[in-house]
């Protein structure tokens, strides 16, 4: 995720100092020369990558604002994404499906219930400023809330998950976990956590319209998040729904196996993986 926040970054081709022009005109042109000595206007600016901005010019008070900036936001990216992807792993850790509707061989409904994701970032996020408290409340606000929001849609769309609970030999059916599935495969709606609405919530969030290089940072780590979890989808298993209910037709020797109806399926924490 690091990665990709800086790659996102760098596209924007943000140069700093912002809004410098080359003097231009016979005695701007001599004035300007004539203010800085010779190895002053020849300094070579860091290459892109790894720095995040381009030097106005080979100024060297040019390309050292170019690598204070470089370094300062590279160290401030690479740290929210950590807290970002940490707060991710813990929450996966813990979560669960509960309440899973089980007929036969067919799994639906449930409800993923899992920890709020804003005091998992926060408590690894960069705070070293007010500046960057600032920042990481508005990021882990904006994923807290639309992360809320998207696990409240996940629901099981009717899947094969019990194949066995077709005919089952037996008056109750034992706990039997489910056929893995990939998240990508459950009913959910996605939108709550897309690149656009993370980034709006994230500027909502910070309030400060004249803060330089705010819309960059936030379109690279709302871009990243987005990414992330698109593989995330696809990737990672549900696992360990532990499926159990009653076989009413059970009668033998009259009818010796029938469908599971009115079971329920829980996962453990766990199970996401």
């Amino acid at each position: 995720m690091q990665e990709m926040a800086k790659t996102q970054f760098r596209s924007f081709g943000i140069k700093v100092p912002t809004d410098w022009r080359q003097p231009q005109g016979n005695v701007a042109a001599r004035q300007y020369s004539e203010a800085f000595s010779a190895q002053e206007r020849a300094v070579p600016p860091l290459p892109m990558p790894p720095a995040l901005f381009l030097a106005a010019s080979s100024n060297k008070y040019h390309t050292d604002t170019q690598k204070k900036l470089s370094d300062q936001f590279t160290a401030y990216i690479d740290g929210i994404c950590g807290a970002i992807c940490s707060a991710w792993s813990q929450w996966q850790r813990a979560a669960t499906l509960v309440g899973v509707s089980i007929n036969a061989m067919t799994a639906s409904g449930g409800q993923v219930v899992g920890p709020p994701w804003m005091p998992l970032i926060m408590a690894s996020a960069p705070m070293s400023s007010p500046m960057e408290v600032k920042y990481s409340t508005a990021i882990a606000l904006a994923i807290d809330t639309g992360w809320t929001a998207y696990q409240a849609s996940i629901k099981v769309p009717g899947l094969p998950w019990y194949p066995a609970f077709a005919a089952f030999p037996a008056p109750v059916a034992p706990p039997t976990p489910n056929v893995p599935v990939p998240v990508a495969a459950l009913a959910q709606v996605t939108a709550p956590i897309s690149k656009s609405a993370l980034m709006m919530s994230m500027i909502a969030n910070f309030g400060d319209p004249t803060a330089l290089h705010q819309r960059e940072l936030f379109d690279s780590i709302a871009d990243a998040f987005e990414k992330c979890f698109q593989t995330w989808q696809t990737t990672t298993q549900v696992t360990n729904v532990m499926g159990t209910g009653p076989v009413p037709s059970f009668a033998p020797p009259l009818v010796p196996a029938g469908p599971v109806l009115g079971g329920v399926g829980i996962m453990a924490p766990g199970g996401f993986t």
